[in-house]
């Protein structure tokens, strides 16, 4: 996404200009203008549509600022508030949720589009049917784009169907009981489009400006977007939760975590993404700053294509389990700031069994097990490592040539590889990979969070299943957790999930991360996300 995309319509041409103009008008260097706060962010979105994407780097520069959903987290946690709806009941059956909606919610506007209406049931419809109903006009209307985390999560198979009782009430009919259901509404993928703002795009011949020039009902809206370097946004005047106490909004996408440092301690940025563990130390030693951290809800892993040999053998993928040294990785990576990970889920969240014994590290075994499988002198790979710092990983590269030289150790050779990071995404969704690194941040606090998105069936075709791993025993499990209403039986379900992902292996789940968000002292009001997104809009600038 550019603030010039590829289509060349009057359209695009006044948006455009207009996000130059509004450009222009903060004052360089933007953090000197009065009321701007800027963030050292650590890539670019790929794109500007929440429903589109599922990665923390998108929402952040996506969902956080302009858009919100029926029901969101309260800040630092993941207890359900109150957002678009007012209130919701739920039927005895756990199969019928109706909300009652917000009056008075105002849309944003730019160049093209002044909203004539508040938000309202038609909104919340319009939302809903563009992903679930693949015959809705608007459905395949970017060319190449899929619901990822509506597919991942196999949304088609849990609700029924999206109704508008009145204007400002609306109903979700479930095929099963889905105890999760609440929670996955708060997640961004379920943000709150204008259903005016596509059928005016559509009537003015540029539908697809939609998608590119995002109009939420947010605390801030969208100004411009310079590709790879900065994203401009201005508070919402009218905004239904309270205008932010900032004017501006600035993200500077920087993707070294060093730069991103040396920026903050220069105050030419305000609040940066993910540090190196390295410097920690030393910005917890900076009178100027202030470091708020937090255990994650996180786990980094590396994933094996399971679809392509040799990663369909299981002895295989133990193997390489048995091979990687995962406190080297845990000491040099992460420098201690952390744990390793035998599970898909950390041991912070409900469900996790820690009866699991991790795969040690074992040569020996490992080249057991490879000549077992019938590679008595290896094979050779790639390894795809993360091109941009993550919550879970602070250093892909660095985690890719530790596992690189153990690999080597039992005649396994790894050449290592990397994309930009919406290729990187891209690529990997179709399964292009033999193994890749990736990592999760949880999104709710459930464990059907981590399990369903990243290792159930549904997700292979999503493309958040990078393992492309489909268990029917696992699944089966996953399935039957998410309709039992009582979190302990849940929780027994969930902890026999783990043994099959355990056995099967269809990753090494590496580490689970603490998160630290360094910010310069004259930041006040910020709460650092149980979920990993940097939220702005009670934040305020004291000198």
């Amino acid at each position: 996404m550019s603030a010039m995309p590829a289509v060349r319509s009057p359209l695009v041409r006044a948006l455009a200009a207009a996000a130059l103009l509004a450009s222009a008008s903060l004052v360089a260097p933007a953090a000197a203008a009065k009321g701007t706060l800027v963030y050292c962010s650590e890539g670019s979105p790929e794109g500007f549509q929440p429903q589109f994407f599922s990665t923390g780097t998108t929402f952040d520069a996506v969902s956080v600022p302009m858009f919100n959903r029926l029901v969101e987290f309260k800040k630092g946690t993941t207890d359900i508030v109150p957002a678009l709806a007012e209130s919701w009941t739920i039927s005895p059956d756990g199969k019928v949720f109706t909300f009652k909606l917000r009056r008075g919610v105002k849309f944003h506007s730019n160049a093209q589009f002044t909203p004539t209406r508040d938000f309202n049931a038609d909104d919340v419809l319009f939302s809903w049917a563009r992903m679930a109903d693949a015959n809705n006009p608007w459905h395949k209307l970017t060319a190449g784009q899929t619901f990822a985390y509506y597919d991942d999560m196999g949304m088609q198979n849990i609700v029924e169907k999206v109704e508008k009782v009145d204007p400002y009430t609306v109903r979700f009919t479930l095929k099963r009981a889905e105890a999760p259901f609440l929670a996955d509404l708060a997640m961004d993928f379920a943000s709150i489009l204008s259903a005016e703002y596509f059928e005016t795009m559509m009537k003015k011949g540029t539908p697809n400006a939609a998608d590119a020039y995002p109009i939420g009902t947010g605390p801030f809206t969208f100004v411009s977007y310079q590709k790879d370097a900065t994203i401009r946004y201005k508070a919402f005047d009218a905004y239904w939760g309270g205008r932010p106490k900032i004017d501006n909004l600035v993200y500077s996408i920087t993707r070294d975590a060093t730069t991103r440092y040396a920026k903050l301690k220069a105050g030419e940025c305000q609040v940066m993404a993910f540090p190196k563990p390295a410097d920690l130390p030393a910005m917890k030693a900076d009178p100027a700053l202030a470091v708020q951290q937090k255990e994650g809800l996180n786990v980094g892993y590396i994933a094996f294509n399971t679809e392509k040999k040799p990663f369909d053998n299981k002895l295989v993928r133990q193997a390489l389990n048995l091979a990687v040294n995962k406190e080297a990785i845990l000491a040099a990576v992460y420098q201690g700031q952390g744990q390793t990970a035998k599970n898909p889920i950390p041991p912070i969240l409900w469900g996790y069994n820690n009866a699991i014994k991790d795969y040690p590290y074992d040569p020996e075994k490992a080249k057991q097990l490879l000549a077992q499988a019938g590679y008595p002198n290896g094979f050779e790979t790639e390894l795809w490592y993360l091109p941009v710092t993550r919550p879970y990983n602070p250093d892909g590269k660095r985690m890719a040539e530790l596992v690189q030289a153990d690999w080597a150790k039992v005649g396994v050779k790894a050449k290592l590889l990397t994309y930009e990071w919406a290729e990187y995404r891209k690529r990997s969704k179709t399964g292009e990979h033999q193994i890749v690194m990736f990592g999760w941040s949880g999104d709710n606090g459930d464990p059907d969070n981590f399990f369903v998105p990243l290792l159930g069936c549904e997700a292979v075709k999503g493309g958040g299943n990078a393992a492309r791993w489909c268990n029917k025993d696992f699944e089966a499990l996953v399935v039957k957790a998410a309709q039992t209403p009582n979190q302990a039986e849940r929780a027994k379900l969930y902890e026999q999930a783990q043994v099959i992902v355990h056995d099967e292996a269809p990753w090494i789940p590496v580490a689970h991360s603490v998160r630290f968000d360094p910010l310069r002292k004259e930041v006040k009001g910020y709460v650092m996300d149980a979920t990993a997104h940097h939220y702005f809009d009670k934040v305020e600038l004291v000198p």
